[in-house]
């Protein structure tokens, strides 16, 4: 299955612009009575939600799957902890440059400046877990409720293990892993028909907020906004770039194209 991803992606920008102007023309004629009702709280949440849900219910599969395929694609149990140590250095290195370009924009930028903090309510994070714990955790007692719940660690040690046994097992795993082939790919059609509905989605849900909220309440988070784009943009412009050229010795222009 095909797609045009930059017209997709015009098509999703066109999406978010014509949710915050119907956002803010609602915001500004009222959102009471039947308004609230059947738009804002009808039709918009609706669509919205039907959106998100689509996106999270393929979570899952498409790690899961994927996850298997690549492990099972090695074709030597061996070099899976070469492949593996390398994944974890790279995951290591590329998320330190990523949170020490975010604290330094922050820090530079400060796009909390000026917003009341109480105005958002209180809110109580959850206690973090002890080490001992985050290790156990990684093993699934019954993979089928990791699965229900999206726990993705305890999905992603399986599936590296299901991996591992299609690659010892001979001619039955070469079977079951041209299965997983697949699936993969029915996945990944399934993804770009989900992706197409993402213009009418992000529509909803950017007019429902602007709607409910306003432009007023929103526009102090624009600079919050504008500077999460730049540091991603900065990012990829950066490091992954840098990784790209001297890591992989591969054109950059020829990588991102």
């Amino acid at each position: 299955m095909n797609i045009d991803k930059r017209k997709l992606t015009v098509h999703i920008i066109i999406g978010m612009i014509a949710g915050i102007v119907c956002g803010i023309a609602l915001n500004e004629f009222g959102t009471e009575g039947w308004i609230d009702k059947w738009v804002v709280d009808g039709v918009l949440d609706v669509a919205g939600k039907i959106f998100l849900k689509l996106l999270t219910v393929l979570v899952v599969p498409l790690v899961f799957v994927s996850l298997v395929c690549g492990t099972a694609a090695l074709n030597d149990i061996r070099r899976l902890g070469r492949v593996g140590l390398r994944t974890v250095l790279l995951y290591l290195g590329t998320t330190a440059a990523a949170i020490s370009l975010a604290i330094v924009a922050a820090v530079v930028v400060q796009p909390g400046a000026g917003f009341d903090p109480s105005a958002a309510g209180e809110y109580v994070g959850r206690e973090m877990p002890s080490l001992k714990e985050t290790v156990i955790g990684l093993v699934p007692g019954n993979i089928v409720k990791s699965m229900a719940e999206g726990n993705m660690l305890p999905i992603i040690f399986f599936a590296v293990l299901f991996g591992m046994a299609l690659v010892v097992s001979g001619e039955q795993g070469r079977r079951i892993g041209a299965l997983f082939e697949d699936a993969n790919e029915v996945i990944m059609n399934l993804v770009f028909m989900i992706m197409l509905t993402a213009p009418y989605g992000v529509f909803a849900l950017v007019a429902r907020t602007f709607a409910n909220e306003g432009l007023a309440a929103i526009l102090p988070l624009g600079k919050y906004f504008f500077l999460v784009i730049a540091v991603l943009v900065l990012h990829a412009a950066g490091t992954l770039t840098m990784l790209v050229r001297f890591g992989a010795r591969v054109s950059p222009l020829r990588f991102f194209r």
